[in-house]
């Protein structure tokens, strides 16, 4: 009798902590393809759209099912018929939300219903602005020897005028401008960047990199984990910073000191845009880490400390309180660490967005506050390089750098390389002395005035 009393509980305690979950779908549109497998997606198999493990069967009564054993949690999830160009939608194909489900560990059915698919009736045109190109269909990265596919922003003056400009470089390239590209939906950074522009925001160049699908994991992620893998994002960040950087200041008008360069990106990029600011905090001096998943490594709360701080940087973290998970513990815990790492409070800024959840609809609300606070101490009138009364020739022997045309002005200046590292700076002379031996290559000269940026250029 006490073994079966022992054997009873043992059953319902495995059904509380892994019970089934059995979904049906009751009703589907009518223009779903006869011959269409449907899929299901969501936090629980790393929204991967066309999971052989996790198609629905079509019974006879024309109804599909799934039954998943899972465990206790808030899940969220979508249906596909195989990709995220074929995902469910509302009836005229517009964009929903993520379904969310909290699910007891207990044995639980649930109907739903399918109202529409996004590419049947949804859209099927370009929402990008003009503004929106692609820089390269193709960019080859030799840290991984493979290229990837880069969107390009340019603010709507940079046709017209001789400014220079910040960068921002984020991930998920696919996701930030086009609705058409992206995964569930589109971050609208486009949108907000003209309409920050009508207001008198100075503008600034923005750097898509789309991700590598089923290779993003290991790239947005520094550190392995003992499930997921990864551990590439190392090499990703200096694929950014030693590649592409250098590509992007070479052939536009950037302002490409570590002042006017950030990097940005959500959930898992947002973990790498972290680990680039921290360990990379000579290059890339702003910092937008949204909804990131510090939960993927306990190391992210020790590179602060590693690192240590920089009085130039400056990071802006936020998350949606329902989220789920230790989203917003984990961030009040980051800016913590940070600030023990000697970072002060105005280099911080810690947004918790009541009722947000772990999407694009937040990220795209989070994108303009996130920018205008980035550059709020930055008055870029007054950082324009091609100042027309002041005009320097520089010139490379050896280890010297010659300088003509200086006048009696009292200025300083900064030599950083390509990667936006600092190589020397002092009072600005008839010759700049470089270090000894340092090698051939393009370098950046940056003549200041009181602090301020008025003269640069590329010396070869």
């Amino acid at each position: 009798m006490r073994k079966s009393i022992l054997l009873f509980l043992y059953v319902i305690q495995s059904c509380i902590i892994f019970g089934q979950w059995n979904i049906t779908i009751t009703d589907f549109p009518q223009n779903t393809p006869s011959d269409a497998n449907i899929y299901l997606a969501g936090s629980f198999n790393q929204w991967n759209p066309g999971n052989e493990n996790y198609i629905l069967k079509k019974d006879n009564d024309g109804k599909y099912r799934i039954s998943l054993n899972i465990a206790p949690g808030n899940y969220q999830f979508k249906f596909t018929r195989g990709s995220w160009a074929t995902v469910e939608g509302t009836a005229d194909g517009k964009v929903i939300s993520n379904r969310s489900f909290i699910y007891n560990g207990t044995p639980t059915d649930l109907n739903l219903k399918i109202a529409g698919w996004e590419d049947i009736s949804g859209q099927s045109t370009s929402t990008a602005s003009p503004q929106v190109s692609v820089l390269s269909s193709s960019f080859f990265m030799p840290q991984f020897n493979t290229s990837r596919k880069i969107w390009l922003y340019l603010p709507r003056d940079y046709q017209t005028t001789s400014k220079r400009y910040p960068v921002l470089y984020m991930h998920d390239g696919q996701n930030l401008f086009d609705k058409k590209t992206s995964f569930l939906n589109e971050w609208r950074v486009d949108e907000s960047m003209d309409s920050l522009f009508l207001t008198g925001d100075y503008g600034c160049i923005i750097v898509g990199i789309e991700n590598g699908g089923s290779s993003r994991i290991s790239e947005y992620t520094p550190w392995s984990h003992p499930t997921y893998g990864g551990g590439d994002g190392d090499r990703y960040v200096q694929f950014i910073a030693n590649t592409l950087k250098p590509y992007v200041d070479e052939n536009y008008r950037t302002l490409s000191e570590p002042r006017f360069c950030a990097i940005a990106g959500s959930s898992l990029g947002g973990l790498i845009s972290f680990y680039a600011g921290i360990k990379y905090k000579n290059i890339f001096e702003k910092t937008g880490a949204l909804s990131s998943s510090f939960w993927y490594s306990s190391q992210v709360y020790a590179l602060p400390r590693i690192s240590g701080g920089n009085d130039r940087s400056f990071i802006y973290l936020s998350t949606g309180a329902e989220e789920g998970g230790n989203q917003v513990y984990d961030v009040g815990r980051m800016k913590d660490t940070l600030k023990k790492a000697g970072f002060v409070e105005e280099q911080i800024f810690l947004n918790i967005v009541a009722g947000g959840k772990h999407n694009e609809e937040l990220w795209a609300k989070e994108f303009p506050k996130m920018y205008k606070w980035l550059w709020k101490n930055e008055n870029f009138q007054t950082n324009t390089i091609e100042t027309p009364s002041l005009h320097f020739v520089f010139k490379r022997v050896g280890d010297s750098i010659i300088v003509k045309g200086l006048s009696e002005n009292n200025f300083t200046y900064q030599v950083h390389n390509m990667s936006g590292q600092l190589i020397t700076q002092g009072i600005l002379s008839e010759q700049i002395q470089l270090p000894n031996h340092y090698p051939d290559s393009v370098i950046i000269v940056s003549v200041l005035e009181k602090g301020k940026t008025v003269y640069s250029a590329k010396v070869y």
